[in-house]
């Protein structure tokens, strides 16, 4: 696993060198040093650039608990496949290209962009970088590492496409995180990113006072009472689906959603299946009730930031998650 670009402190914008010395990080490296002295680690053939735990802990845990549950090669779907290639606006923005993946979780978009030709350097704040090692390990043009999109160990204007998706509305600072983003495309080169908007997955008073306790609690904790309570829930989520066409049964179903605070996808993505519908179920159950932040923005918000920081040919619309928006660096 060759990095596709340097390596450089992110303190200092020194080149990094393994030790002890190898071409290949993950063949018995420990560790990247700057001449000036920083050393970072290498772990579990990852180098790591922050601190193990951090606020994104949680979203650590949950992808490397649901290591395969989105990968499109795992549920014999193309419903991650068609999300990056509608906010790519295609796959030849990709091909041949250095892309950064800044938040590649466990690698549902890695897999795609490496199965377009893309050359991917991938990077995560939290230890979801182990799943998506162990997804994507043996592709080639393929990198990891655990980092902070605000101090990522590389040069700026290094990539010629830089994606963010399902990402940046859990920073702390969404407008520093895109300003961050931008500042790693090249001249000419393709920024991605998707924001949730105002009035997606609004939090219903009883799933705010549960994402408040449950961020309260140790990473697995959370999970396990996540898990309990989709667990209880589900039976009914499944009953409501089956009666739906019944009389009643639709507004069965539809108070249900209303008060539940289990995610339910059968409308969107029946082509999983029972068993993939209940995993997707805990995961994403998960994901929206243990995130420390949730930021949301407009498509004018977004469009207007992006101008901001000096980028061209922006587009920006309702579709996915929230705002999909592509804009490119000057030439």
């Amino acid at each position: 696993m060759k990095p596709i670009v340097p390596l450089i402190c992110p303190d200092t914008g020194e080149l990094l060198q393994p030790l002890p010395m190898s071409d290949d990080i993950s063949n018995g490296t420990t560790a990247l040093k700057a001449p000036g002295g920083h050393t970072y680690p290498v772990v579990g053939g990852v180098p790591r650039f922050v601190a193990p735990e951090n606020y994104a802990a949680a979203f650590g845990l949950q992808w490397k608990t649901f290591r395969k549950t989105q990968l499109d090669s795992f549920t014999g779907t193309s419903i991650s496949r068609n999300r990056l290639k509608r906010c790519l606006g295609g796959f030849d923005a990709v091909r041949g290209k250095r892309v950064l993946e800044a938040g590649c979780g466990a690698g549902r978009f890695t897999e795609v962009l490496l199965t377009e030709g893309a050359q991917v350097f991938a990077c995560d704040l939290s230890t979801a970088v182990e799943a998506n090692l162990e997804n994507c390990r043996d592709r080639a043009g393929y990198f990891v590492c655990q980092a902070d999109i605000r101090a990522l160990p590389v040069a700026p204007r290094s990539f010629d496409v830089v994606i963010c998706l399902g990402v940046i509305q859990h920073t702390p600072n969404p407008e520093e995180t895109i300003e961050a983003l931008v500042r790693h495309v090249a001249p000419g080169g393709l920024l991605v990113i998707d924001h949730y908007r105002y009035g997606h997955e609004d939090m219903t008073a009883i799933r705010q006072r549960i994402r408040t306790f449950l961020i309260k609690q140790k990473t697995g904790v959370a999970m396990a009472l996540v898990r309990a309570m989709v667990a209880i829930l589900w039976p009914l989520h499944r009953l409501a689906w089956a009666c739906r066409n019944l009389p009643f049964g639709g507004s069965f179903r539809r108070a249900l959603l209303r008060a539940s605070p289990v995610l339910d996808y059968h409308d969107q993505y029946g082509e999983l299946g029972p068993r993939l519908l209940y995993a997707w179920a805990v995961l994403d159950t998960h994901d929206a009730l243990t995130d420390r932040y949730k930021h949301k923005r407009s498509t004018d918000q977004i469009a207007q930031g992006l101008k901001a920081l000096g980028l061209v040919q922006i587009g920006a619309e309702y579709g996915g998650n929230g705002v999909e928006a592509r804009a490119r660096a000057p030439g």
